[in-house]
């Protein structure tokens, strides 16, 4: 690992928008490898922010001001370019003929330009898609492979070092990042799952489809594209692929792929890969696929079956994807904040047979209506924020007990009470809900479940 050249870029010019967790490490990478950086950010706190600290020659201008004759424009992954309504600078940036990309595109051009063949491993999908992130970071760096890995999960795309030939980039790429590539090609890449989401952003389910199916661009027959095949979607993802030049593999934790799970055993033609009964860290049949993935994607980037069997029993989770915090009295308290839309929920509810439940916030299209399967296992349910009103009403028309309480803070000794009373060995936060309305991200929703719990077990 080194870091790229200073002069790399120089002589380039780019127009950044956004100075959160994506946009400012974006922009200072950039000027750091000698390009000219302009920047901007809608929140007056987030420009105060930036300008109190190094900014290496980055200046901060109005993009509705001045020129735009810019090599490219980066836009953080939040901001749209087209759906619902484009920011003012992707409007003068279509105008001015200025390609709009994500970070991730610059990465992969920073590292071919500074002549490293460093491999692209690409993640994506509506549910799983930072697990299986994790999981093939894990088993490669268990192997000894170098590897480095970010984007949508953990750091920024172009805050990653530069790789020797010998590395491997593991990429969780969300819709909004897949949207905006321009040559990015994928040495091995997967699709997990498709389900409706961001639908806002692209207009309809065929517009959200071909935001993901962009992870497969430009592969060749080098390449290998990985598709699950537990949900109609991603079949008819996979039925298109087969007409194109990458490789195939398929992955299934619910039934026969090519790689799939059979009575807890992890599988492929070959034979036995690992006893996922052993894996803590990934229960259920959606993590057996997550943990398919990632074997599919690490065997073709040369990790040798042992290595992957021991990366995959080894792996620890992440935080706020079924993480376990705490336990009181015997209850078992369950962070899955991560959980923002009704299907993510699902495959944590799907892993108890009763629990409280703790939900709400923000709800995506369709609410809760698709649990109503899971009903039956929940002994109660706590409903915290905006559209805990909505949930409420769901839940009584199928005669689920629950209370209306607004907040974690409420929620969190309510859920202890309700296990007590109704004898349910665990308490779940699976909101199935975006977090904005009370929480800066989902994981500041989780950072707070678990002090809560960690206070109470205290009081305990």
């Amino acid at each position: 690992m080194s870091a790229f050249p200073s002069d790399l870029f120089a002589g380039r010019r780019f127009y950044v928008v956004g100075l959160g967790k994506n946009g400012l490490p974006a922009a200072r990478a950039l000027a750091a490898m000698g390009a000219s950086v302009e920047a901007w950010d809608d929140d007056v706190a987030a420009r105060e922010a930036a300008a109190r600290e190094a900014l290496g020659g980055i200046e901060l201008r109005d993009p509705s001001t001045g020129d735009f004759a810019f090599d490219a424009l980066v836009l953080s992954p939040g901001i749209p370019h087209l759906l619902p309504q484009p920011h003012v600078a992707a409007l003068r940036a279509r105008a001015a003929g200025v390609p709009i990309l994500s970070d991730v595109e610059l990465l992969f051009q920073a590292v071919r330009k500074s002549g490293s063949r460093a491999r692209f491993a690409g993640i994506t999908g509506t549910n799983g898609k930072s697990t299986t992130t994790a999981l093939l970071a894990h088993i490669l760096a268990g192997a000894g492979q170098p590897m480095a890995a970010g984007a949508n999960l953990g750091p920024a795309a172009l805050s990653l070092p530069r790789l020797g030939d010998d590395g491997v980039y593991v990429l969780e790429l969300s819709s909004y990042m897949l949207e905006r590539l321009d040559s990015v090609r994928f040495d091995a890449a997967v699709m997990l799952n498709l389900s409706a989401d961001h639908i806002d952003r692209h207009g309809d389910m065929a517009g959200y489809a071909m935001a993901k199916r962009a992870i497969f661009d430009r592969q060749t027959a080098a390449d290998l594209a990985v598709v699950g095949i537990d949900d109609a979607g991603s079949r008819a993802m996979a039925e298109w692929l087969r007409a194109r030049p990458a490789r195939l593999l398929t992955v299934s934790g619910e039934g026969r792929a090519d790689l799939w799970c059979a009575q807890g055993i992890l599988r492929d033609a070959a034979g036995r890969i690992a006893d996922l009964a052993q894996a803590r860290a990934l229960p259920g049949s959606h993590n057996a696929q997550n943990a398919a993935a990632a074997a599919a994607m690490a065997f073709s980037l040369g990790v040798a079956r042992a290595a992957v069997a021991a990366g995959i029993l080894t792996y620890p989770g992440l935080p706020h994807r079924q993480q376990r915090v705490g336990d009181i009295d015997g209850v078992a308290f369950i962070n899955d904040s991560k959980a923002t839309n009704a299907e993510s929920a699902a495959r944590a509810l799907v892993c108890h047979e009763r629990l409280v439940w703790i939900a709400g916030g923000m709800q995506k299209a369709g609410g809760i209506e698709p649990l109503t399967e899971y009903f039956p296992r929940i002994a109660h349910a706590l409903l915290i924020g905006r559209d805990a009103p909505d949930f409420a009403a769901t839940l009584a028309a199928h005669g689920v007990p629950h209370d209306l309480v607004g907040t974690l803070e409420q929620a969190v000794p309510a859920a202890l009470e309700a296990a007590r009373r109704t004898r349910a060995p665990v308490v779940l936060l699976s909101p199935a809900c975006a977090s904005w309305d009370q929480f800066t991200g989902y994981d500041q929703r989780g950072d707070r479940f678990a002090s809560l719990v960690e206070t109470l077990r205290r009081a305990a």
